[in-house]
């Protein structure tokens, strides 16, 4: 019997918010599938399910626990990062496939231990949730790249601004200690390091990178006393999450709160990305160079222009569908992506050397931030390939 006609069994690992998000949408493209348990001392996910209907089976101690006793066909993880590459390992060594959340780990050491992992049990055998690469307005873009309407890519820009709500939030939660979550770059920014060396096509070459922590620290805050236009208290509304603390300016962390990294890639195409987590405009957009013309999208209004380099022709503007709240439509499609690839073998939109190569691209940029150098990439390839066992 085909997994597409019997129950398929979802193990979690960290049944936090995220992770419950992706359940929700996986299930609702699936309802065969079902979850046969958690482990998660503190499951704050575990609410979202319950209002939506879902039951998250069993609660277990350990991941080891969970995976004996449900012997599923698939081991979610959810977890912090820093428990990703334990969670993953005890879901290979079981004989288990593993999806899991991004980053896929939290350093390049835990990603060359990855990779030997791999080695071993196969890139198939781990699946990664870099969102965006379900998203309507990517798929868009990449159209547009290959129907060759850029001609030849130059150059490009990113950028990513939050609301500064979402930038409080991340100085209160767990992510905000590269103890736990790595760097803020790698937790927030990673899989859009990864549509940019999809779009770029071709790995890092060297990369430079500036940031640090100018806006969260004692001395703005004054405003805390700021509210929004309903009267509510600014950077109130999102409650930190484990290991959350109180003061968004006065928590102990060493995230960052702004960057920006210049990419120099192998084919000679740049890239130049700004980010800023206390923004009053919102923006996750890109603006792409080439020689036939130039494309702008912009993920937050999920809108998209595209001019002509000469000008010969109109302006083409189009505006495609996606909620702002759910990635801008990526969620559901990456459920609907999940549950093709799972029970009837389509192909998933992003492999787990994607994932690797995200972040060790990010982990260069905060290593250029920290030292003031410009990081030579190939090393970094030459050691994955190694450990993975490829050419």
């Amino acid at each position: 019997m085909s997994k597409s006609q019997k129950e398929f069994r979802i193990a979690v690992a960290g049944l936090g918010h995220r992770i419950a998000t992706v359940l929700r949408h996986v299930m609702a493209a699936a309802p065969s599938m079902k979850i046969a348990g958690y482990a998660d001392p503190a499951p704050a996910g575990l609410a979202s399910l319950e209002q939506h209907g879902i039951e998250a089976g069993t609660a277990f101690e350990s991941v080891e626990a969970l995976i004996a006793a449900t012997e599923p066909d698939l081991l979610m993880v959810g977890s912090p990062n820093h428990l990703h590459l334990a969670h993953i390992k005890a879901g290979l060594e079981a004989g288990v496939r593993v999806f899991t959340e991004k980053p896929v780990v939290r350093t390049a050491e835990e990603t060359f231990e990855l990779a030997e992992l791999l080695r071993d049990h196969g890139e198939a055998s781990v699946l990664v949730g870099l969102v965006l690469r379900s998203s309507p307005l990517v798929r868009e873009v990449r159209r547009y790249f290959d129907e060759g309407k850029l001609g030849t890519l130059i150059s490009f820009e990113g950028n990513e601004h939050l609301h500064p709500e979402h930038g409080g939030f991340l100085m209160r939660d767990w992510r905000r200690d590269s103890a736990h979550g790595g760097s803020y770059l790698l937790d927030k920014c990673c899989h859009d390091f990864d549509l940019y060396r999809q779009f770029a096509g071709a790995l890092p070459a060297r990369v430079a990178s500036f940031g640090g922590r100018r806006i969260f620290t004692p001395e703005h805050e004054a405003l805390k006393e700021e509210t929004y236009p309903g009267g509510e208290a600014a950077y109130s509304l999102w409650p930190g999450g484990w290991n959350g603390a109180s003061d968004v300016f006065r928590s102990k962390g060493d995230a960052v709160d702004h960057q920006t990294a210049l990419i120099h890639y192998e084919n000679g195409v740049q890239l130049a990305f700004h980010t800023n987590t206390h923004a009053g405009i919102l923006q996750r957009r890109w603006y792409f160079a080439g020689t036939k013309g130039a494309l702008e999208a912009d993920l937050v209004t999920n809108t998209l222009t595209y001019s002509e380099a000469f000008g010969r022709r109109p302006r083409e503007e189009q505006t495609v569908g996606g909620n702002l709240h759910e990635h801008y439509g990526s969620d559901p499609q990456m459920g609907r992506d999940l549950a093709a690839h799972l029970l009837e073998g389509a192909p998933f939109p992003v492999q787990v050397y994607d994932a690797m190569v995200a972040g060790l691209t990010v982990m260069a940029a905060d290593e250029a931030m920290r030292e003031g150098k410009i990081v030579d990439c190939a090393p970094l390839w030459q050691r994955l390939h190694a450990a993975l066992g490829r050419a």
